[in-house]
């Protein structure tokens, strides 16, 4: 019995570059990590509301976005998002951030099956 792979989602909305920036960073650490990859383009404040999108492009693994303390804001909305880090303020997560999540992710499965 297989469990279902591991979802890293990218969350973006048209016209924002960050997507285009993201997607060659986190393809192979998801790939990896056996995870699957899904794009999904948000399309209204509505929508942003709902799926707590702090902004494009957002990076989730198994529905946890992958910034650290980005489960505190709520400053949800259709705008290009901007990742704090140690080195300033940059349009895309950190990759060390997407490989922590993964292991995270891969780690509470492990937990959850003992």
């Amino acid at each position: 019995m297989s469990a279902e792979p591991k979802l890293v989602e990218l969350l973006y909305f048209d016209g924002c570059p960050g997507i285009e920036r993201v997607s060659p960073m986190v393809a192979p650490l998801a790939e990896a990590a056996s995870a699957r990859v899904v794009q999904r383009r948000i399309e209204t404040h509505q929508e942003a509301e709902a799926e707590r999108f702090l902004g494009s492009p957002t990076v989730r693994v198994d529905g946890v976005d992958v910034e650290p303390g980005a489960e505190q804001r709520s400053d949800y909305g259709l705008k290009c998002r901007l990742y704090q880090t140690a080195a300033g303020l940059i349009g895309v997560p950190q990759e060390e951030w997407v490989r922590e999540a993964l292991q995270h992710a891969t780690s509470s499965r492990h937990g959850a099956k003992q």
